[in-house]
């Protein structure tokens, strides 16, 4: 899977690109770079973002275009240590879905999923 993580904890992007998914890494890959900016990249790239902030879920509701190559997931879970977040981010990777196209959320209690496209 083509992915961008935004600020996740560094174990959590290894172990994601030792199953061999593509992910670029905010901290390193494109420091410095807004939120929107970001988004448009993942768009441009076809990744789906995994993201701790709330800002990417308002950020993509509000684009100009919606999303149709990308998505955005966003991890709730506090704290948001490589151990908490690791069963989250493995039921991401299992999840039988298509994450472009929408933004979703993920806690302990399950994924929910909007549409990120206007009707």
């Amino acid at each position: 899977m083509r992915l961008f993580a935004d600020d996740f904890p560094k174990p959590i992007v290894e172990a994601l690109r030792a199953e061999g998914h593509d992910v670029l890494w905010a901290r390193t890959d494109l420091a410095g770079t807004s939120d929107v900016a970001l988004l448009d990249r993942a768009e441009s790239e076809a990744r789906i973002v995994l993201t701790l902030d709330k800002d990417f879920w308002q950020i993509a509701v509000q684009r100009r275009s919606p999303l149709e190559q990308s998505g955005v997931v966003l991890f709730r879970i506090h704290p948001a240590t490589p151990e908490s977040l690791a069963p989250l981010v493995r039921a991401f990777a299992e999840a039988d879905t298509t994450w472009a196209g929408h933004i979703s959320i993920i806690t302990v209690d399950g994924i929910q999923m909007v549409t990120a496209r206007r009707r």
